[in-house]
């Protein structure tokens, strides 16, 4: 039937020699099944229940879904040409051949390369003594062959360099097959471990593998296996089971090679169990057990473990404790100790010296520590706004630190530091095709008052030829959930934007942690609402400012950033020209009473447990789902995946639907469903690049130009 749907409205689209317009296409109706749920002496109606389909089969459903595509490409056919040049500008600011900076691990070095027409890495690697020996462990673009998702997850080659393991993704719903290949002859063994999460951690006698099972309802992975190379599955031993749903269960190893990690974390605490790795048969140790509201992750060297720790610290701090002094804090002796003004977000130990990420004044920096004499250099950066990440360092008796920086007009690029005379080599910078001259564009950092009095910073970049202030369009992004920091890094994508006129700004919005944990603690359960005022603040903010055309803003969020976006189309709505909503969680009192959709119960300490009926009413009140009113609505493109296993894919199609039934506007109202993959989108580097043609062409469209 949906067949018969998709020819009709192409045949209003051509007829009357251009007569009929976007207004003359009927949007799919979706049927009302009220379905009455319960709590707290409350009643919802939910009328589009039945879209949920966890099967996937519904016939009806599949319906729905294939008539709201056919409709968005109906509406959008007139901007197919549109789509195909921002497609083509994106894909050929890709370099066709690139490769990676090759990192030394143990005797080879290892690295990846892209090939010409090729969607996929393939990962190489080649003896360290003779570079020019390469061979090619695995070729994702030969292994994706006949799916239309694929991705390795991750990877890992055995301790005697002999044997490779990987985790791969055909579906999209993060439900991995670890393989195995032996690197001598390069052919593939037999073993394989399906529905498994992507860790992987090999013991020291280069034959057994820890790996993560999940469960098959909620996916969450929660029994950590013992496998033997060679051996059957069913012969493999359960290690340790988590029964507490609120944990996530992954495992590793260190860098050290000594110990396989059991790490077990809550969105407020955690518990890690280590077992040595030349002992893969002995029992887990728990290095220190679960307690409410403490996080720690570890790093060990040396006979020494280091503990990133929040105990006592809201912005953590840094404390040591030698091997067999496990298990009682008392025996933790301090080495960063906690600051109130920095947060403390990841350290890396080297036999000499100590690193540290360190984020202030929303920004983050590079802090390195000698451990003989405690000297400090920190490591500068020129840019307004930027972000630093740590590369791999595998090996940890050097002085080289190899970090990552990039800013809103710098490209991606890989930097090595010497810690011992300060000097910082550029090794590779992300390749922009095009002529991308940097100088063009101007970054700026500024700061608004939200409206109880906190001051919120926003990133933000322009090509300074186009810029007139008060006339330009803005596209203004936030995520702010779960204490990711949306630090302002360089995408070659953004400048399809920034070349026609766009003001591109990312609002720091409370939720995030670029100001420490406090804007994480401020921005969560109770105080989610300061996350949606911040970015309606903001956005107004950079109307007054001159940042924007008022009558040109738009807004764009995806996953928790979707909720936001839901939230600010109910709330403010007269403020936008346009929402992209992708993958957007907006069914949120539905979704966190139900602990059978996977991540639910992991979530309560982010948004809270709507069996308390405190928490079941704030949420309430702010959920973009339960709070469609009778009003005028931006226009708004909406995106999912049909096997999106983080965010189900009936939550934005059940809210579209109730959209299109009571918003009182003829605003376009479209939504795009992936019937191939899941939250990431697709899995190609040049494929992805469909979809942000699709969301520019849309906002491009609404503005009348190209």
């Amino acid at each position: 039937m949906h067949f018969i749907f998709l020819a009709a409205i192409l045949l209003l689209v051509g007829c009357g020699s251009g007569e009929k317009t976007m207004n003359d296409l009927v949007p799919p109706v979706a049927q009302q099944r009220e379905k009455i749920l319960s709590i707290h002496g409350h009643d919802r109606v939910d009328e589009y229940y039945w879209i949920r389909d966890d099967k996937r089969t519904d016939p009806d459903v599949l319906k729905l879904l294939a008539d709201e595509n056919a409709y968005t490409k109906a509406v959008m056919a007139d901007s197919e040409q549109l789509q195909s040049e921002l497609f083509d500008e994106m894909s050929n600011r890709l370099a066709a051949e690139d490769r990676t900076v090759p990192v030394l691990t143990g005797k080879y070095l290892y690295f990846r390369e892209y090939h010409e027409g090729g969607e996929y890495p393939v990962y190489i690697r080649a003896p360290a003594d003779t570079p020019g020996d390469e061979e090619v462990i695995l070729d994702a673009n030969s292994l994706s062959e006949g799916h239309e998702f694929y991705q390795i997850g991750n990877w890992s080659v055995s301790p005697g360099e002999d044997l490779l393991a990987y985790a791969e993704d055909t579906v999209s719903r993060r439900e991995y097959t670890i393989r195995f290949k032996d690197l001598g002859s390069g052919q593939r063994l037999e073993d394989e471990i399906q529905n498994v999460a992507p860790s992987i951690a090999w013991a020291a006698d280069n034959r057994t593998v820890f790996y993560v099972d999940k469960n098959p309802d909620t996916l969450l992975p929660y029994r950590v296996y013992r496998h033997k190379v060679g051996t059957a599955r069913s012969e493999d031993v359960l290690v340790y089971e988590e029964m507490d749903d609120a944990f996530y269960t992954s495992v590793y190893t260190t860098r050290s090679r000594k110990y396989i990690v059991i790490s077990l974390g809550s969105t407020d605490s955690s518990e890690i169990r280590l077992l040595k790795a030349d002992a893969p048969e002995s029992s887990p140790t728990v290095f220190l057990s679960r307690e409410d509201d403490h996080e720690y992750r570890l790093r060990h060297i040396d006979g020494m473990f280091y503990i990133r720790t929040n105990w006592m610290a809201t912005n953590f701090r840094l404390m040591k404790v030698e091997d067999d002094n496990i298990g009682d804090k008392s025996k933790w002796q301090e080495v960063i100790p906690h600051r109130q003004d920095v947060l403390l977000k990841d350290v890396e130990i080297f036999i000499g010296h100590i690193v540290v990420v360190e984020q202030i004044n929303g920004l983050p920096r590079l802090r390195i520590i000698a451990l003989d004499d405690g000297h400090v250099r920190l490591v500068n950066f020129p840019d307004p706004a930027y972000t630093v990440r740590l590369h791999s360092n595998p090996e940890v008796d050097t002085h080289l630190l190899r970090y990552v920086y990039s800013s809103l007009t710098t490209p991606e690029s890989v930097f090595e530091f010497n810690m011992e005379s300060g000097e910082s080599v550029l090794l590779k910078e992300e390749k922009v095709l095009g002529g991308y001259d940097r100088t063009r564009y101007r970054s700026e950092r500024i700061v608004f008052t939200a409206r109880d009095g906190v001051r919120v910073p926003v990133s933000l970049v322009y090509r300074t030829d186009l810029f007139k202030r008060g006339t330009n369009p803005i596209y203004i992004y936030a995520y702010g959930s779960y204490g990711f920091s949306m630090n302002p890094s360089f995408a070659s994508k953004r400048l399809s934007l920034l070349d026609r006129g766009f003001v591109y700004a990312i609002v720091h919005v409370r939720g995030g942690e670029e100001l420490g944990r406090h804007w994480y603690d401020d921005g969560k359960l109770l105080n989610k609402k300061n996350t949606f005022y911040d970015f309606i603040d903001g956005s107004k903010f950079l109307v007054e400012e001159g940042y924007g055309d008022a009558h040109k803003v738009f807004a764009a969020g995806g996953s928790a950033g979707g909720l936001l976006m839901g939230v600010v189309a109910n709330e403010a709505p007269e403020l936008y020209k346009g929402i992209i909503a992708d993958v957007p969680f907006v069914d949120v009192i539905t979704t966190m009473l139900d602990e059978s959709i996977p991540l639910t119960t992991g979530e309560f300490n982010e948004w809270g447990d709507p069996k308390n009926k405190q928490y079941y009413d704030y949420m309430l009140s702010y959920s973009p789902y339960d709070q469609v009113k009778a009003q005028h609505y931006p226009n708004m493109l909406v995106t999912t995946g049909l096997y999106d296993s983080q965010v189900q894919y009936f939550e934005p199609v059940k809210w579209v639907s109730r959209l299109r039934r009571l918003k009182l506007d003829d605003n376009l109202l479209l939504i795009d469903i992936d019937m191939e993959s899941g939250h990431g989108g697709a899995s190609g580097r040049y494929e992805r690049h469909r979809l942000d043609a699709l969301e520019y062409a849309f906002i491009l469209g609404l503005l009348g130009g190209s």
